[in-house]
């Protein structure tokens, strides 16, 4: 029987680290610290973002990292903004989550897809001082995410929308949403179209805001459209040519759901290792019995992984390298690592752990999202079947 050898994959770029990068990271490192870790536990208990933290976050530039300069951003790269999911997410992963989504999904579907006439008018505003959301998601259309029934219907110069958005991250907070709707149910997939939608828009609301498990600052809610009044020239893209803008920003965005539970498994592990070395028990610390030690030195060693498979493939992004079976591999390996790095540190706090009295506790609970938005594991397994056997 012949044998079939399978193509070697393209070589990878490194993942070491400019002057700049490293300056970029640890600035974050230390606002995320200093500016936002104070907040972490109010926000947590109260579901609600501070604002002051997110007029900082526009500020320091956090909001617009990939935007050109002439539109007032940062004009760095993904992997810029990757740094800074991660570096917000080891202290809170509400932070991440909102930057996240602004740059990985939002600015990034602008920059891709939109006209030089919608780059002038939402670009600056992005880098400014507006949020953004990103309304894919329908009570019945989630991992069948093209089974959405929001219909738009052409109306002179206005598409008329009729429908209700859930589960839309940063809703609260956003003044504008790259929302799809269909303008032909009939067509399928084909049908799917991308909008800009302004909060103002006449027939658009925020609805109810989700009282969540986790990442509970970052506002999640349904959006209610009652023949909503979109501007054709809002149009992103093309008409019918939405399902493209939706694969290809959620590919992006995996990665930086992957740099989000780097984040957040590293930021427990931080807390678990270091009460590991002052708890005592037997006369010494829980640090110095080995059981204790193997699932520290275990954590570190899947959290050092995770974080390189998401730096590679922020790379391959920059890079212009095909990267979306690693992005999948990446989402879907960093949120496992999230859910056992978190967990195992509570075990190590023992019943403190599993008080609100210390932070790792919330950890646990932030992670768990990472298996669910922007795809489920299963969907990543999948796509990453399909892209290594060669099915269609």
């Amino acid at each position: 029987m012949a044998q079939t050898t399978l193509p070697l994959p393209p070589p990878l770029p490194l993942t070491t680290f400019t002057e700049d990068e490293i300056l970029f990271r640890d600035n974050i490192r230390q606002f995320a610290d200093e500016k936002v870790r104070p907040l972490v536990r109010e926000m947590d208990e109260k579901g609600v973002f501070d604002k002051n933290l997110i007029h900082e976050f526009f500020q320091l530039g956090l909001m617009g990292i990939e935007i050109p300069e002439q539109y007032g951003g940062g004009g760095a790269k993904f992997f810029e903004a990757i740094l800074a999911v991660e570096e917000l997410s080891r202290v809170d992963a509400s932070a991440g989550v909102i930057v996240d989504v602004q740059n990985t999904l939002v600015n990034n579907a602008l920059l891709r897809w939109a006209t030089a006439d919608q780059k002038k008018r939402y670009l600056p505003r992005m880098a400014a001082d507006m949020c953004g959301a990103y309304a894919l998601s329908e009570a019945g259309s989630g991992s069948d995410a093209f089974a959405l029934q929001t219909k738009a219907e052409l109306k002179g110069n206005d598409y008329v929308l009729n429908g209700r958005k859930l589960w839309i991250t940063n809703a609260k907070e956003a003044g504008l949403f790259v929302l799809f709707a269909t303008v032909d149910p009939a067509a399928g997939y084909k049908g799917i179209t991308a909008f800009l939608m302004e909060k103002e828009f006449p027939g658009f609301s925020v609805g109810k805001k989700e009282d969540k498990l986790g990442i509970r600052a970052s506002s999640t809610c349904e959006l209610v459209l009652e023949d909503c009044r979109v501007p054709k020239n809002n149009v992103l893209g093309e008409a019918g040519k939405g399902y493209k803008i939706a694969i290809e920003t959620l590919n992006e965005g995996r990665i930086g759901i992957g740099a989000q539970m780097a984040g957040v498994a590293r930021g427990a592990w931080e807390y678990a290792s270091k009460y590991a070395q002052e708890r005592k028990q037997f006369g010494k610390t829980i640090g110095e019995f080995q059981g204790v030690q193997f699932q520290i030195a275990q954590m570190a060693t899947e959290i050092e992984a995770a974080r390189l498979m998401v730096y590679n493939t922020a790379r391959m992004k920059d890079a212009g390298i095909p990267f979306v079976k690693e992005a999948a591999m990446t989402k879907l390996f960093c949120s496992q690592v999230a859910e056992r790095v978190t967990s195992l540190a509570i075990e190590i706090y023992g019943g403190y752990g599993f008080t609100k009295d210390y932070p790792v506790e919330k950890y646990w609970r932030d992670s768990k999202i990472g298996k669910i938005y922007e795809g489920t594991s299963n969907m990543q397994l999948a796509t990453i079947a399909k892209l290594l056997l060669g099915s269609k």
